[in-house]
């Protein structure tokens, strides 16, 4: 382009549409032959096209040249946004979010990366921005992580293979495990196959895998599916007012459920309002990021110490509730619109007509529900012949409907559920009407009423471990509850498997599941022969499990599981694994190493039933217990002699 400035091209440009004009004007106004008029007009609209596209192409390469100076300066800064546990409060770490220059057009990473990617500099962005990230991190406690943005293309780029982000790591203190890739499902992965071995090529020097804006876009579950990630990131479209939309609610409970089938962690993203903090954390959303927690800052901050003691206060009290199928309805019950007996049909229309989403309202007489008018009601009486001269004067009471469904606010769901679908066809979907000590507490809908039962059933259906089919974490509790209340000792036994990673590793999440059913099924050939009928095995998740049974069947049972547990485990690895003995893997800090085959470690507590003590009691001092027996090579059973534990609902 020379010399040439924006400003004469864009003079050039209005001048050849100024002559456009002109031509046009003398077609109107003289009679010149057309076809030399077309000719004419068409060459002017040439010219015009080439000069405004050699515009554009002007403002691309000034773009392009600022591009490629900040990129050359490494004019390119990073900032860092907390992620934060919902079960207790802990910092997991920082996603790290690239920013040009404060009054750049490339300030916005999503600016810097489109153009990146249109100019074919995605990689050498990519790198540099990771090279920063990592820079200027400023060190991590061993369990953190930091998130880093990848496009999926950017790991099939041939530089990124040679180890420099692995390098960049070690140089910051750093191991692998300390570091998670972000795939955003916004970008679309062409080729699952070569993917999944350049994902596995990380995966084996421990880097962790996130799948980011998942529900973003159309290609979520396939993607998941396909990368196995550790964490799923839900998009912020999803989080934005979800303690107001019960689709919302819907897909995420669904994510989360999805998410504990395949042992990964859900981070919600986009977390602006204290209401989506309050609703995520008590749905069982593990972990979350936005605003209201933290915004993006350098040097990477820690939450605030209000936001801090909210989170904490939430993580007590979803530790405290012990869901029951025996929910009472009062819980849903919402705030009802009342009017006196003797308010006229006239003025419960006005109130009517005045909230098209009010669907009734309740007669009271000083507190006590005596009727109930429903809307379809209260309009099929007034669209009668003579309806409004006959009713519209009157009290409320004479349309009133005077056996409505009254219910007490601890009744459960089920039967009022079961009560509510046995009415008369015409009142099916009418109110119920929940009272507390007999005085009107509220109203719940039908709808409200069956999505609530949905959800106890998608928590039912959450109770059963899908793999292993055996019970959950729900079941577990109140089993662990039922016995507090039997006066009688009896005995916890926590299982878990040591080294069940590595070989998860080597092996893949296929083997591992079947190493995961094997134990189950093992367990429960040893209860069903060695145990009572009393005896309670549960499935926690992953590789831990849990038997409650009496204390006097303890020591044989978990040498019956020793016994045949290590014999059975070796069918499990290749006959080359079987000779060696061990197998190659990765330890914690990304060392190459040789490990032992799967072992069973079993922390045994003996319980006391009514003595005051609680789940968080008994679940520390089981971590301590469990620990210890990691410690000990080999498939192990350990007691605590120290004293039983007193183990009530405190």
């Amino acid at each position: 382009m020379g010399g040439v400035s924006i400003n004469s091209v864009l003079t050039k440009v209005a001048g050849l549409f100024e002559r456009f004009v002109n031509f046009a004007s003398v077609k109107s106004s003289c009679k010149i032959r057309s076809g030399n008029l077309e000719s004419r007009l068409h060459d002017a609209v040439r010219e015009a096209q080439g000069a405004a596209k050699s515009s554009i192409d002007l403002q691309k390469a000034k773009l392009l040249h600022e591009f490629s100076e900040i990129l050359e300066g490494a004019g390119f800064n990073a900032v860092y946004q907390p992620i934060v546990s919902f079960q207790s409060g802990c910092v997991l770490g920082w996603e790290a979010l690239a920013r040009g220059p404060l009054d750049s057009y490339f300030h916005s990473p999503d600016v810097i990366f489109s153009f990146a990617e249109e100019v074919n500099l995605l990689y050498p962005v990519e790198k540099l921005c990771r090279r920063i990230a990592i820079n200027q991190l400023g060190g991590l406690e061993a369990d953190q992580k930091l998130f880093l943005n990848i496009h999926p293309r950017s790991l099939g780029d041939p530089n990124f293979v040679n180890g420099e982000t692995i390098k960049l790591i070690k140089e910051m203190g750093l191991n692998p495990g300390n570091v998670v890739f972000e795939i955003t499902e916004r970008h679309c992965i062409d080729d699952f196959s070569y993917f999944n071995k350049t994902l596995e090529y990380y995966r084996g020097q421990g880097f962790l895998v996130a799948v980011d804006d998942a529900g973003a876009g159309f290609s979520c579950l396939q993607s998941i599916a396909e990368i196995r990630p550790d964490f799923i990131k839900i998009d912020m479209s999803l989080v934005r007012g979800v303690h107001n939309n019960r689709v919302k609610r819907a897909l995420l409970e669904t994510f989360t459920t999805f998410a504990e089938k395949i042992s990964c962690s859900i981070i919600a993203e986009g977390i602006e309002e204290e209401e989506e903090l309050n609703t995520l954390a008590s749905m069982g959303v593990h972990y979350g990021q936005g605003f209201f927690i933290g915004k993006p800052a350098y040097p990477k901050a820690l939450i605030s110490d209000d936001v801090l003691a909210r989170i904490i206060r939430l993580a007590s009290n979803n530790r405290n509730r012990i869901w029951k199928p025996a929910f009472p309805v009062g819980s849903i019950a919402e705030n009802a619109v009342s009017v006196d007996k003797n308010t006229l049909v006239r003025e419960v229309k006005k109130i009517l007509d005045n909230d098209e989403l009010l669907a009734g309202v309740v007669i009271v007489d000083e507190g006590e529900p005596k009727g109930l008018v429903m809307r379809h009601l209260l309009y099929r009486h007034l669209g009668m012949q003579y309806g409004v001269p006959l009713y519209y004067e009157r009290p409320i009471s004479v349309i009133m409907d005077v056996s409505p469904l009254i219910v007490e606010e601890d009744a459960t769901i089920e039967l009022v559920s079961q009560v509510a679908m046995n009415r008369d066809r015409i009142k099916i979907y009418d109110y119920i009407i929940v009272t507390k000590n007999n005085l009107l507490k509220g109203v719940v809908s039908v709808q409200n009423l069956l999505d609530t039962m949905t959800r106890i059933r998608l928590e039912l259906a959450r109770g059963a471990n899908p793999l292993t089919g055996l019970p959950g974490n729900i079941a577990i509790e109140q089993e662990l509850l039922k016995r507090a209340t039997e006066s009688s000792t009896f005995s916890i036994v926590y299982f878990d498997l040591d080294n069940f990673k590595i070989y998860n590793d080597k092996y893949g999440f296929e083997n591992g599941d079947k190493v995961i059913l094997f134990t189950s099924k093992l367990l429960s050939s040893v209860i069903n022969k060695y145990g009572s009928e009393k005896d309670f095995l549960g499935h926690i998740g992953g590789d831990d499990f849990i038997l409650v049974t009496d204390r006097e069947r303890t020591d044989t049972l978990c040498k019956r599981i020793i016994k045949y547990f290590d014999r059975l485990i070796k069918s499990y690895y290749l006959p080359e694994d079987r000779k060696e003995g061990r197998i190659p893997g990765y330890d914690r800090n990304g060392l190459a190493k040789w490990f032992p085959f799967i072992s069973v470690s079993m922390a045994v507590i003996e319980c006391e039933g009514g003595e005051k003590a609680d789940l968080k009691t008994l679940s520390e001092k089981a971590a301590q217990l469990k620990c210890y027996a990691k410690s000990i090579p080999g498939s192990v059973y350990v007691r605590d002699r120290r004293s039983r534990v007193g183990f009530t609902e405190s």
